[in-house]
Protein backbone atom coordinates (compact mmCIF):
# COMPACT_ATOMS: atom_id res chain seq x y z
CA UNK A 1 0.00 0.00 0.00
CA UNK A 2 0.67 3.34 -0.79
CA UNK A 3 0.84 6.46 1.28
CA UNK A 4 1.69 9.66 -0.10
CA UNK A 5 3.95 7.81 -2.13
CA UNK A 6 5.55 5.80 0.62
CA UNK A 7 5.31 1.93 0.57
CA UNK A 8 3.58 1.14 3.79
CA UNK A 9 2.84 -2.48 5.36
CA UNK A 10 -1.11 -3.64 5.70
CA UNK A 11 -3.11 -1.05 7.24
CA UNK A 12 -2.72 -0.77 10.56
CA UNK A 13 -5.22 1.55 12.73
CA UNK A 14 -2.17 4.24 12.76
CA UNK A 15 -1.74 3.40 8.79
CA UNK A 16 -5.14 4.02 8.54
CA UNK A 17 -5.36 6.99 10.64
CA UNK A 18 -2.80 8.92 8.38
CA UNK A 19 -4.39 7.40 5.03
CA UNK A 20 -7.90 9.20 6.20
CA UNK A 21 -5.95 12.31 6.97
CA UNK A 22 -4.59 12.81 3.62
CA UNK A 23 -7.77 11.88 1.75
CA UNK A 24 -10.14 14.19 3.96
CA UNK A 25 -6.72 16.67 3.14
CA UNK A 26 -7.23 15.73 -0.31
CA UNK A 27 -10.75 16.05 -0.64
CA UNK A 28 -11.32 19.27 0.67
CA UNK A 29 -8.65 20.54 -1.43
CA UNK A 30 -10.55 19.13 -4.68
CA UNK A 31 -13.63 20.11 -3.18
CA UNK A 32 -12.67 23.60 -2.87
CA UNK A 33 -11.05 23.87 -6.59
CA UNK A 34 -14.55 22.05 -8.48
CA UNK A 35 -16.50 25.01 -6.08
CA UNK A 36 -14.53 27.43 -8.13
CA UNK A 37 -16.44 26.38 -11.42
CA UNK A 38 -19.67 27.09 -9.16
CA UNK A 39 -22.60 29.61 -10.00
CA UNK A 40 -24.95 29.36 -7.46
CA UNK A 41 -24.11 29.95 -3.94
CA UNK A 42 -23.04 26.67 -2.29
CA UNK A 43 -26.46 26.76 0.46
CA UNK A 44 -28.91 27.50 -2.80
CA UNK A 45 -27.11 24.33 -4.72
CA UNK A 46 -27.27 22.48 -1.82
CA UNK A 47 -31.39 23.36 -2.07
CA UNK A 48 -31.70 22.55 -5.27
CA UNK A 49 -29.56 19.31 -5.39
CA UNK A 50 -32.21 18.33 -2.68
CA UNK A 51 -35.36 18.69 -4.19
CA UNK A 52 -33.83 16.95 -7.48
CA UNK A 53 -32.77 13.83 -5.16
CA UNK A 54 -35.89 14.00 -2.85
CA UNK A 55 -38.47 15.84 -5.12
CA UNK A 56 -40.77 18.14 -3.08
CA UNK A 57 -40.43 19.14 0.45
CA UNK A 58 -41.22 21.21 3.48
CA UNK A 59 -39.61 23.82 3.89
CA UNK A 60 -38.78 22.74 7.28
CA UNK A 61 -37.76 19.08 6.12
CA UNK A 62 -35.10 20.73 3.66
CA UNK A 63 -34.20 22.90 6.54
CA UNK A 64 -33.51 18.77 8.91
CA UNK A 65 -32.31 17.23 5.86
CA UNK A 66 -29.44 20.75 5.20
CA UNK A 67 -28.86 20.66 8.87
CA UNK A 68 -29.76 24.78 9.22
CA UNK A 69 -32.39 26.34 10.94
CA UNK A 70 -35.87 26.71 9.74
CA UNK A 71 -35.44 30.47 9.64
CA UNK A 72 -32.01 29.84 7.56
CA UNK A 73 -33.70 27.59 5.21
CA UNK A 74 -36.55 30.13 4.62
CA UNK A 75 -34.50 32.83 3.78
CA UNK A 76 -32.91 30.90 0.64
CA UNK A 77 -36.22 29.00 -0.02
CA UNK A 78 -37.23 32.99 -0.66
CA UNK A 79 -33.85 33.49 -2.91
CA UNK A 80 -34.46 30.55 -4.74
CA UNK A 81 -38.36 31.60 -5.41
CA UNK A 82 -37.06 35.49 -6.56
CA UNK A 83 -35.04 33.97 -8.82
CA UNK A 84 -37.93 31.59 -9.92
CA UNK A 85 -35.57 28.20 -9.52
CA UNK A 86 -38.26 26.63 -7.41
CA UNK A 87 -41.92 27.09 -6.95
CA UNK A 88 -44.32 26.59 -4.03
CA UNK A 89 -47.86 24.73 -4.45
CA UNK A 90 -50.27 23.66 -1.66
CA UNK A 91 -49.14 20.58 0.57
CA UNK A 92 -51.95 17.35 -0.61
CA UNK A 93 -52.75 15.85 2.85
CA UNK A 94 -52.30 19.14 5.09
CA UNK A 95 -53.43 22.72 4.26
CA UNK A 96 -51.08 24.09 7.17
CA UNK A 97 -48.22 23.49 5.31
CA UNK A 98 -46.55 24.20 1.52
CA UNK A 99 -44.35 22.23 -0.45
CA UNK A 100 -41.46 23.43 -2.94
CA UNK A 101 -39.77 21.85 -5.63
CA UNK A 102 -37.71 22.69 -8.76
CA UNK A 103 -39.25 24.50 -11.60
CA UNK A 104 -37.70 24.50 -14.74
CA UNK A 105 -35.63 26.75 -14.96
CA UNK A 106 -34.20 25.71 -11.60
CA UNK A 107 -33.72 21.99 -12.88
CA UNK A 108 -31.79 23.78 -15.61
CA UNK A 109 -29.65 26.10 -13.57
CA UNK A 110 -28.50 22.91 -11.58
CA UNK A 111 -28.01 20.45 -14.24
CA UNK A 112 -25.62 23.62 -16.27
CA UNK A 113 -23.56 23.97 -12.81
CA UNK A 114 -23.23 19.92 -12.30
CA UNK A 115 -22.37 19.93 -16.25
CA UNK A 116 -19.77 22.85 -15.21
CA UNK A 117 -18.44 20.94 -12.21
CA UNK A 118 -18.03 17.35 -14.25
CA UNK A 119 -16.76 19.47 -17.11
CA UNK A 120 -13.70 20.88 -15.13
CA UNK A 121 -12.89 17.95 -13.29
CA UNK A 122 -13.31 15.57 -16.50
CA UNK A 123 -10.69 18.14 -17.93
CA UNK A 124 -8.18 18.02 -15.09
CA UNK A 125 -8.10 13.97 -15.19
CA UNK A 126 -7.34 14.25 -18.49
CA UNK A 127 -4.91 16.19 -18.63
CA UNK A 128 -3.48 15.31 -15.44
CA UNK A 129 -3.64 11.57 -15.11
CA UNK A 130 -2.01 8.66 -16.73
CA UNK A 131 -3.93 6.14 -17.91
CA UNK A 132 -2.81 4.01 -14.87
CA UNK A 133 -3.51 6.39 -12.94
CA UNK A 134 -7.38 7.43 -14.66
CA UNK A 135 -7.50 3.43 -14.21
CA UNK A 136 -6.70 3.82 -10.38
CA UNK A 137 -9.18 6.98 -9.55
CA UNK A 138 -12.41 5.34 -11.20
CA UNK A 139 -11.63 1.78 -8.66
CA UNK A 140 -11.52 4.63 -6.26
CA UNK A 141 -14.59 6.11 -6.46
CA UNK A 142 -16.19 3.16 -5.97
CA UNK A 143 -14.39 2.50 -2.96
CA UNK A 144 -15.08 6.05 -1.24
CA UNK A 145 -18.81 5.90 -2.34
CA UNK A 146 -18.58 2.75 -0.37
CA UNK A 147 -17.30 4.49 2.49
CA UNK A 148 -19.73 7.53 2.56
CA UNK A 149 -22.34 5.43 2.53
CA UNK A 150 -21.32 3.49 5.53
Amino acid sequence: MLTNGVKCPMPTSEAAAVIAAELRTAMGRLTRRVKHEDRIPLGQAAVLGALDRNGAMTTSDLAADQRVRPQSMARAVGLLMEQDLITRRAHPTDGRKSLVELSGAGRAALEAERSRRAGWLAQAIEAELTDEERALLARSAALLDRLATR
